[in-house]
């Protein structure tokens, strides 16, 4: 298997760009940066542009061809969170247009978080005109390819105008080879000097070979072999590796756990071999993996954590831990005897092929999910499971379930398994916002597929504006809020803390009210009976919506 990039035909009536044999491109005469930048965008299918416009994009965006597309989003922090669902959706770079330091700034939480989503994007900032730039004039950004810190896994302010196409190539292929956002600072006055053809290139083409030896997994097969009790723990993996996955996991006959706060699942979880979610809290963790004498972690690393809560060693001294994932940062950071750098899917079908069949194995006991709730009596709340249970029942098989409830998400985790590839997308790090702008970005990637959220209402007040692009593109997402009208993850660790919140609750926050004003249409419930009507009324025909809608669902304890 081999990753290419796209080549798509320019819009009527303009003459493409040859495309010569050392992959640059042929200026026509008379043809500004800004044409020659267009090319690119065309060769590399980088023809949706999510974006939040301000002065210093006017020189780029005004006049726009019609065959590139404009998305406007009304925060940027909606902005590259739509950006990142669509990249994940469709499995390539998204486009991202910034306004110098003001829109850099609100838009690096969900550059965060791209990065940690492991999301493609080509990210391309505004700055103000180079030849004033020295006088720092109002909307000057200072260093402004500094300003989102490591995030970005690629970043350049070109030395001249006419270097800015290339750079953007660059940006392509360097956010496709390292699974993140770049980043390229352009001068608002280099959109209209005249392109040069002596100016910075970038390949037209680059395959990237997927296939793995068995030789190159020899060592970690026999690390395997021997194992008395193995374990794996999978991460983030990607959709293409789901069925290595399973392949290797059914060769051991041995546990799967799923890491904490999971990105992407990376193993159905209603299989046999499923051991459940892996706990984050230290000891749980260490007394889970105790019984082990072999730890696989595989697209991810060993292991993934959230509060120190106790000085506790995750393994035993005695486990051997072995790492496989595609990501040399995470094998790099990961405390392990052996780590495998590879493509994960073929890696684990290779190992497949060397390993023997285990005959009994040591497979898990059956995952224990809890018992549906009985409907709450009169007078009595929605709680959040009376919710996860409505849906788990509903979801059509092919749904793309995305989660931000912090306070309800073990809850959510063990009342909705996940059984297909890519039917799960989370915040990677905890930035809030993504759940609702990333929903809508996979929906219009993925324009006939089902996409529920469901969200906190705390959560949701971080990309509300997002609802506005959701409703203005017809965008067919069904975002479900359960609305308890507090931060109620953050009371639940002040409680464990031994102490009382400093913040107070916002029950007077009129989500749906909230979601109409920005043209999404919203709906209340309170009950057990509207719950199940609304949901039976949309679910069976999610795929072919071409409309928002949000279910504000109230609940209690």
């Amino acid at each position: 298997m081999t990753e290419s990039t796209s080549v798509e035909t320019a819009a009527p009536g303009r003459e493409r760009a040859a495309l010569e044999g050392n992959g640059a491109g042929r200026v026509l005469a008379g043809q500004t940066v800004r044409d020659a930048t267009f090319e690119v965008m065309r060769r590399h299918g980088l023809t949706t542009i999510f974006g939040n416009p301000g002065s210093t994009e006017i020189p780029f965006l005004t006049d726009l061809p019609p065959d590139l597309r404009f998305v406007l989003g009304l925060h940027e922090g909606s902005v590259v969170g739509m950006a990142t669902g669509y990249a994940l959706a469709r499995g390539e770079p998204s486009f991202v247009n910034l306004h110098t330091a003001a829109g850099l700034g609100n838009a690096v939480n969900a550059i965060a978080n791209a990065r940690d989503c492991r999301a493609p994007l080509v990210i391309v900032v505004g700055q103000q005109d180079r030849r004033q730039i020295a006088f720092e004039p109002f909307l000057t950004g200072r260093a402004l390819e500094r300003i989102a810190g490591e995030y970005p896994v690629w970043r350049q302010l070109p030395s001249r105008a006419q270097d800015v196409p290339g750079a953007i190539a660059r940006a392509y292929h360097e956010a496709l080879a390292g699974r993140g956002p770049t980043l390229v600072v352009v001068p608002m006055g280099d959109w209209l000097e005249p392109a040069d053809e002596l100016s910075a290139g970038a390949p037209g083409r680059i395959l990237r070979p997927r296939s793995v030896t068995p030789a190159e997994v020899a060592e970690l097969a026999d690390v395997l072999a021997g194992a008395e009790s193995p374990a794996l723990v999978v991460g983030a993996t990607e959709e293409e590796d789901w069925d290595g996955v399973v392949s290797l996991v059914e060769r051991l006959r041995c546990p799967v756990f799923q890491e904490p706060f999971s990105r992407r699942v990376g193993f159905p979880q209603d299989h046999a071999l499923f051991a459940g979610h892996l706990p984050w809290q230290r000891r749980l963790m260490h007394d889970s993996l105790a019984r082990h004498d072999v730890v696989l972690t595989v697209g991810t690393n060993a292991f993934r954590t959230y509060i120190f809560d106790e000085p506790v060693a995750l393994v035993e001294p005695s486990t051997t831990v072995a790492v496989l994932t595609a990501d040399p940062a995470e094998a790099h950071r990961s405390p392990c005897d052996l780590a495998l750098v590879a493509p994960v899917g073929p890696a684990c079908a290779a190992l497949a092929e060397l390993l023997p069949q285990r005959a009994t194995g040591n497979p898990p006991e059956p995952v224990r999910r809890p018992a549906l709730l009985p409907p709450p009596a009169d007078g009595e709340p929605l709680r959040p499971g009376h919710v996860l249970d409505a849906l788990a029942q509903r979801l059509p098989a092919d749904t793309l379930l995305v989660e931000e409830c912090p306070s309800s998400q073990p809850e959510l985790y063990q009342r909705i398994p996940v059984r297909i590839p890519f039917g799960f997308l989370g915040t990677a790090n905890g930035c809030l916002g993504f759940g609702l702008a990333g929903s809508i970005g996979v929906r219009m990637g993925l324009p006939d597929r089902p996409v529920v959220a469901v969200l906190g209402d705390g959560s949701t007040t971080y990309a509300i504006q997002a609802l506005w692009s959701a409703a203005h593109y017809d965008v067919g997402v069904l975002l479900v809020v359960l609305a308890n009208g507090r931060y109620a993850i953050m009371d639940s660790l002040a409680r464990r803390a031994g102490g009382a919140a400093a913040w107070p609750g916002f029950e007077s926050v009129d989500i749906g009210g909230l979601a109409r004003a920005f043209g999404c249409p919203a709906v209340r419930v309170e009950t057990h009976d509207d719950l199940i009507r609304v949901l039976d009324e949309v679910l069976p025909h999610l795929a072919s919506r071409r409309e928002p809608l949000l279910v504000e669902a109230v609940v209690g304890e």
